[in-house]
C-alpha cells in the first residue's frame, strides 16, 4: 500500500484539506440530495476519494478494503454479539425486569439519569461501542415504557460511554498518550475522571434534554421483543421474565471480563505486571471484548433459554433472529471505515500536524487543535489522539518545567480534541445513526453537535486543571 509519506510527495496541506472537505460534501449531497443509500454513498466517494488523492491504481481498492476490513474487525464481532445478547434480554422479557427495578428504585423522572450513571460504570472499562450496544435494550425500554424521544434517553447515555472512552485510562487512547508523554497513567486517570463526569453533565445530561425535545425520535423496532411469526396478543415463547439478579450477571459480566483485560494492560504499561508473562496474556485473552461477549452470549443462552426448558429450535431462532436487523449496520459502518481509512492513507493526518507544529501555540492549546483538525479530516479519535501526541512529544519531555500534574493535564487535552465533532467519516457517527434510526442530517445535529460540545466543553476542564497545575507549580 502506498504510505502517507509518498503521498504527501503529490498533494500539499492546502490541496489535501480541499480534497477532504470536497468529498464529505460529494457524500452528504450523495445521502441527502439523492437519497443514495448510505453503504452505496461511502463506497463510491471512498473510491472517487482515493483516485483524486493520487493513490496509484493498483493500490485502491487494497486501500478501501484495508480501511473496511480493519473496522469490521472491530465492529462486526462487537455489533453481532452485542445484538444477540440484546435479543434475548428483550425477548426473555429482562430488559422490562431492569427497567421495573430503575423505575423502582429511581422513579420515572430520574430513570433516564439512572440510565446514565450505570453508562458512566459501564463505560469504564468497555469501549464505546461495546458498551453501547450492550445497553440498549435497556435504554429502548425504558424509552417505550416512559415515552417522549428517545434522545432523552439515548444521548446522555451514549455521551456517557463517549467520555470515559475519550478521557479515562484504562481506556486505549489515553493509555497509549500517557505512554507517549511519560504521564503518570493513575494521575491521568484521576484527573480524567475529574474532566469526564462534569463534561458528561453539560454535553450529555443537559445536552440529551435539548435534543430531546427538539427530535422527536421513535425508538426503533430493531430489537423488538417479539418473534417472527408471534401474533399481536400472543405471549413470546421466548419470554421467562428473568430475576433481576440474572440480569444483573448477564450485564456486569462483560463489564467485569473487559476491565480485568484492561486493568491488565494498564499494570503492564505502568511495570506494576510483566506483561508478556503466560498468566497475564491468558487472562487478557478471556477479557478481549470479542470473547467476553462470546461468554456472556453463552452464558445467556443457558440461563435464559436451556435453564428455563427452552426447545433447541427456539433458541437457535432467537439468537438467528438478531443478526438479520443489524446487517445493514455492520456494513454501513465499515463503509465509514472505509472513507476514513482512504483519506488517512491520503496523508492528511500527517500534513495538517506537521503545518500546525510550526504555528508558534501554547503547547497544549496546539496539541489541542492538532488532534481536533486531524479528528475531523480523518475520522478516527485514536488516530488523532496519537498523531498528536506523537508530534508534542518532543516538545514536552524536552520541558523539565513541566509538573507530573501538566503533563497529565496535557494528555486529556489532546483526547479532548480527539473526540471533536464525529462526522460522517467517523465509523462510530454510523453506529450511532443507524441503531437509533436517525437520518444523515439530523444525526450530525445530534451526534456531531454533541461530540463537539464533548471536546469543547472538556477542554474547558482541562485548561481549568492546568491553570491550577500551574499555579501550584
Amino acid at each position: 500500500m502506498t504510505t502517507e509519506l509518498e503521498l504527501n510527495w503529490t498533494l500539499g496541506t492546502p490541496a489535501l484539506l480541499a480534497l477532504a472537505a470536497a468529498a464529505i460534501g460529494v457524500l452528504l449531497v450523495l445521502i441527502i440530495r439523492f437519497r443514495v443509500h448510505a453503504f452505496l454513498a461511502l463506497v463510491i466517494t471512498s473510491l472517487l476519494t482515493a483516485i483524486a488523492a493520487g493513490i496509484p491504481a493498483g493500490s485502491i481498492i487494497s486501500t478501501m478494503t484495508g480501511g473496511f476490513g480493519s473496522t469490521l474487525a472491530s465492529v462486526a464481532l462487537l455489533v453481532g454479539l452485542g445484538a444477540m445478547l440484546g435479543r434475548m434480554l428483550e425477548t426473555s422479557g429482562g430488559a422490562d425486569v431492569m427497567t421495573n427495578w430503575l423505575i423502582g428504585k429511581f422513579g420515572e423522572k430520574r430513570a433516564p439519569l439512572a440510565l446514565s450513571v450505570a453508562s458512566l460504570l459501564f463505560g469504564f472499562p468497555i469501549f464505546f461501542d461495546a458498551g453501547l450496544v450492550v445497553m440498549l435494550p435497556i435504554i429502548f425500554t425504558v424509552a417505550r415504557r416512559l415515552g417522549g424521544s428517545l434522545l432523552f434517553y439515548a444521548i446522555p447515555a451514549a455521551t456517557a460511554f463517549s467520555v470515559m472512552h475519550i478521557f479515562v485510562p484504562p481506556h486505549p487512547g489515553p493509555v497509549a498518550a500517557s505512554g507517549l508523554l511519560e504521564a503518570n497513567v493513575g494521575l491521568v486517570l484521576l484527573l480524567g475522571l475529574l474532566v469526564a463526569i462534569p463534561t458528561w453533565f453539560f454535553a450529555g445530561h443537559l445536552f440529551g434534554k435539548f435534543v430531546g425535545k427538539k427530535f422527536d425520535i421513535a425508538v426503533p423496532n430493531i430489537l423488538d421483543a417479539a418473534l417472527g411469526g408471534t401474533k399481536p396478543g400472543e405471549t413470546d415463547p421466548f419470554k421467562s421474565s428473568p430475576s433481576v439478579g440474572t440480569v444483573f450477571s448477564l450485564l456486569l459480566l462483560p463489564l467485569l471480563l473487559i476491565f480485568m483485560n484492561t486493568g491488565l494492560n494498564m499494570l503492564g504499561t505502568a511495570g506494576v505486571v510483566d506483561p508478556k508473562a503466560d498468566w497475564v496474556q491468558w487472562l487478557r485473552l478471556f477479557g478481549e471484548t470479542p470473547v467476553a461477549l462470546l461468554i456472556t452470549v453463552m452464558l445467556a443462552i443457558y440461563l435464559l433459554g436451556f435453564r428455563t426448558g427452552k426447545a433447541k429450535t427456539l433458541i437457535e431462532t432467537v439468537v438467528d433472529s438478531a443478526l438479520g436487523p443489524v446487517c445493514s449496520i455492520i456494513l454501513i459502518t465499515g463503509a465509514g471505515g472505509m472513507f476514513g481509512g482512504v483519506l488517512r492513507a491520503s496523508g492528511i493526518g500527517t500534513a495538517i500536524a506537521d503545518s500546525l507544529e510550526s504555528v508558534g501555540l501554547p503547547l497544549i492549546i496546539a496539541g489541542f487543535l492538532i488532534a481536533a483538525i486531524v479528528r475531523l479530516a480523518q475520522g478516527s479519535a485514536t488516530v488523532a489522539l496519537t498523531t498528536a501526541a506523537a508530534i508534542v512529544q518532543p516538545a514536552v519531555l524536552a520541558d523539565a518545567s513541566l509538573t507530573a500534574f501538566q503533563v497529565a493535564t496535557m494528555v486529556l487535552a489532546l483526547a479532548a480534541g480527539s473526540v471533536f465533532a464525529g462526522h460522517v467519516n467517523d465509523s462510530g457517527f454510523w453506529l450511532v445513526s443507524r441503531f437509533m434510526q436517525m437520518d444523515v442530517p439530523t444525526t450530525l445535529r445530534v451526534w456531531t453537535v454533541g461530540q463537539a460540545l464533548v471536546s469543547v466543553v472538556g477542554f474547558a476542564f482541562v485548561m481549568v486543571l492546568y491553570g491550577i497545575a500551574s499555579v501550584l507549580a
